[in-house]
């Protein structure tokens, strides 16, 4: 049987270095590299990483931005109309990325209580930006 059960597939990020935006989300966020070497050698357009078994972020070279032309008006996109992304976790996984993001000296915001989200009030949430100025929050509802 086929789930038709809406989900979030991929969010596109336009980054600068795609190599080093990959390296930053693996040793800093902790998420898994897709396609880094495929991307390295020139077979893929971008990398991602992996949030879960369903959902990845997509690292899109900003150099690219002016040959999106499957949409009008992509290139103008680049940049930072978005004004967040939102990752929830489990409590412990929450700690551990606040503790490695704290390890390699990513600015943080305090820690906030009682923040709504999609599953109701999140016990804490905290915000953070990735090198190319992109804004995430982190957030645990356990």
């Amino acid at each position: 049987m086929t789930d038709h059960t809406a989900r979030l597939d991929h969010i596109v990020l336009w980054v600068r270095d795609p190599v080093a935006a990959a390296g930053f989300y693996e040793k800093a966020v902790g998420l898994e590299p897709v396609r880094l070497t495929d991307y390295s050698v020139g077979e893929a357009p971008f990398p991602s990483v992996r949030i879960n078994e369903e959902t990845i972020l997509d690292l899109m070279p900003l150099a690219k931005a002016e040959r999106m032309t499957m949409l009008p008006g992509a290139a103008e996109s680049s940049g930072h109309p978005v004004n967040h992304v939102c990752l929830s976790l489990p409590a412990h996984d929450f700690d551990a990325l606040r503790s490695r993001l704290e390890e390699h000296a990513v600015p943080l915001t305090d820690i906030s209580h009682d923040s709504f989200g999609a599953r109701g009030l999140a016990k804490r949430s905290f915000y953070f930006r990735d090198p190319d100025g992109n804004v995430f929050e982190a957030r645990h509802y356990d």
